[in-house]
C-alpha cells in the first residue's frame, strides 16, 4: 500500500517563547483545557512507550487519570508487560497525539507505583464492572480463550455480588515524574515549532528546537 501522496497541510500560525508558561505543567493544562473543549473521544488517551530489559520497547495506549505538579498518573495491572518493563527500567515516555488541533505534547520521565490508598481511592470510583473485569483479567498472559476470562469474571461476580470488591494485589497506579516536555505545534511547508522544557535544580529551562 502506498501511502505517500497522503499529506495535509497545516494551518496554525506560529508558535514563540512568549506564548508560552514558563512552568511546563501549566502550559499542558492549558494546551488540555483546549482540546477538551472539542469534545472529542477520549481526550485523556495517551500512548505509553517503557523498554524491556532485553531493549526491546514497546508502545500501547492508556488513559491518563489526573495530573499536577507531582506528576502524570495512570493505572495498571502490575503484571502486565508495562509493568514488567517499569520494574526493570523505570524511564517512560508519554505522547499525547492531538492531531486536529494540530499539536502534539511529549512528555519523558520516571515512573513510580502510588500508595495501595492511592490506588484504592480511583479504583472504588470506578463502575463495577470495570472493577471486576481489572481482578479477573491476567493482564499480557497468554489465555486459551475469551471465555476463560468471563468465566472468572462471573466467579468474582457471584463471590462479591454482596460485598465491595477488595483492590486485588496486582492493580494499581502509576505516578510519572517528568524531567523533559515537549510542545510540538504544526506549521506551514512543515516548518513546526517544537519547544522543550528540561528540568533543572532552579526550575526549568526552555529551548527552541527545529523542526
Amino acid at each position: 500500500m502506498d501511502l505517500k501522496a497522503l499529506r495535509r497541510e497545516y494551518l496554525r500560525d506560529g508558535l514563540e517563547r512568549e506564548n508560552l508558561e514558563d512552568d511546563p505543567f501549566d502550559q499542558f493544562e492549558l494546551w488540555m483545557a483546549e482540546f477538551l473543549e472539542l469534545d472529542l473521544p477520549d481526550p485523556a488517551a495517551m500512548t505509553i512507550a517503557t523498554v524491556a530489559p532485553d531493549g526491546q520497547p514497546s508502545q500501547r495506549i492508556v488513559l491518563l487519570k489526573h495530573f499536577d505538579q507531582s506528576g502524570f498518573f495512570f493505572y495498571s495491572n502490575y503484571d502486565s508487560r508495562k509493568a514488567q518493563d517499569l520494574d526493570a527500567n523505570p524511564m517512560i515516555s508519554l505522547h499525547f497525539p492531538w492531531h486536529v488541533i494540530e499539536r502534539q505534547v511529549k512528555i519523558c520521565g520516571v515512573a513510580e507505583k502510588i500508595s495501595a490508598a492511592e490506588s484504592w481511592e480511583y479504583f472504588s470510583s470506578r463502575p463495577r464492572g470495570s472493577q471486576i473485569a481489572a481482578a479477573a483479567s491476567p493482564q499480557s498472559r497468554v489465555i486459551d480463550s475469551r471465555a476463560a476470562v468471563l468465566r472468572e469474571y462471573e466467579k468474582l461476580e457471584q463471590r462479591y455480588k454482596d460485598d465491595e470488591l477488595p483492590l486485588p494485589d496486582n492493580w494499581g497506579g502509576y505516578r510519572v515524574v517528568p524531567n523533559e516536555f515537549e510542545f510540538w505545534q504544526g506549521g506551514a511547508h512543515r516548518l513546526h515549532d517544537r519547544f522543550r522544557y528540561s528540568r533543572q535544580e532552579s526550575g526549568w529551562s526552555v529551548d527552541r528546537l527545529a523542526p
